[in-house]
């Protein structure tokens, strides 16, 4: 994604500017501010804001000196320890919804300080520390695997001040990383913070394309990562195909939820599936269902190679009189009348491929000129000239 700066200075997207425009548009988990443009009493002006670090990485901070802050300033903030460089994201009342929605209390709880707004010698210090990560990152994993650890090293990140490096692993097990850490301190003469996440938060951190041709949702504007089983795919009616369900991650996908709702919703008006029909013709069983449309298949076990279609609440006045000992005659007596969609077919499949082909004799031979049967024509004796 390009914001106006990457058009204005004339530097392609992906400018690496590291979010510094101030229209948020090359970040992640970027946060629209809808208040940019209202200017709001000081007496009742939020003194926190929110800090955008690495990969979407945010932490909020009090802006306890009051500094003329707007979102894409680069500010240094208090690290652990030193400081550390980060790009305002949001200020004012849209920090103060964040923090209840993280249920964060703005009196009760402790934050770190805002130091300042970044000089150029931070900056500069910033930016070679950035420019080191990613041979940080290669070489660290050559060295964990001399030392035959199970683990993956997925990204590092430098603090601001380049004093700390934090490399983030993930593992099946656990693993003592003792002396990978010596190693690691010794190799790059800095601080170092081992953290352990998860194979969401990788996939969230690396970014990727999905199988809808989006980017991931967890690299763009998922924060929180809830569960998901593979009974939001049979509530959905999908098959349970574990190439098809899985992300990018190995774990099923995130967006299995987002309809979720939808169907338990619809499906509190569906009788239980295992419970079979009963009438005078057999038994019928229960072979698919059609959720939002409120159709459910049913099928004779004896001699029914056809299904019959019903609608939820004829399915359930069924069971009902089934319940009390009555029977009716068939489920034909119920069948509800479907419309057939409409069938688009393809105007090249219709026709032959040799429809362009003559059948007849060819027609591009030469033709012969026509003989004039009077014989030779004779001159004009007027020398070509028109008679008077």
């Amino acid at each position: 994604m390009g914001c106006t700066n990457c058009s204005s200075n004339g530097l392609p997207k992906g400018c690496k500017n590291n979010g510094a425009c101030g229209t948020s548009g090359c970040e992640k988990l970027s946060v629209f501010d809808w208040l940019a443009n209202m200017e709001q009493p000081s007496a009742e002006k939020f003194d926190f804001i929110e800090v955008r670090f690495k990969n979407g990485r945010k932490e909020y901070y009090k802006n306890s000196d009051q500094l003329p802050l707007q979102m894409g300033d680069v500010v240094a903030v208090e690290g652990s320890p030193g400081h550390d460089i980060g790009i305002v994201s949001l200020t004012g009342e849209l920090v103060r919804l964040q923090l209840k929605q993280k249920e964060i209390d703005p009196k009760g709880g402790t934050f770190k300080k805002l130091y300042r707004k970044a000089n150029q010698r931070d900056i500069d210090i910033w930016r070679k520390a950035q420019e080191r990560e990613e041979e940080t990152m290669y070489r660290s994993r050559i060295l964990a695997s001399d030392l035959k650890l199970n683990m993956k090293i997925s990204d590092v990140e430098y603090q601001g001040d380049g004093n700390k490096a934090s490399f983030f692993y993930t593992a099946d097990d656990r693993v003592d990383f003792r002396e990978l850490i010596r190693v690691l301190a010794s190799e790059f003469k800095v601080r170092i913070e081992m953290r352990q996440i998860g194979a969401r938060q990788e996939a969230g951190r690396l970014g990727g394309i999905g199988s809808c041709g989006r980017e991931l949702c967890c690299s763009t504007w998922l924060t929180d990562f809830r569960s998901v089983n593979t009974a939001a795919a049979r509530y959905q009616q999908l098959a349970l195909n574990p190439q098809k369900l899985a992300g990018q991650c190995g774990k099923l996908k995130c967006c299995l939820n987002y309809e979720l709702d939808s169907y338990l919703e619809a499906l509190k008006e569906f009788p239980n599936t295992s419970i079979p029909l009963h009438t005078h013709k057999g038994e019928a069983n229960f072979q698919k269902m059609d959720i939002f449309k409120g159709l459910l298949w049913y099928s004779y076990r004896e001699g029914g190679s056809e299904w019959v279609v019903l609608e939820v609440d004829k399915v359930n006045k069924i069971i009902a009189e089934n319940k009390k000992g009555q029977k009716p005659q068939a489920l034909e007596d119920f069948v509800t009348v479907v419309e057939k969609q409409p069938s688009f077919e393809s105007v090249i499949e219709q026709g032959s491929i040799t429809r362009f082909d003559s059948k007849g004799p060819s027609r591009n031979k030469k033709r012969r000129p026509k003989q004039n049967k009077r014989g030779p024509r004779k001159p004009n004796s007027n020398n070509g000239k028109p008679k008077k």
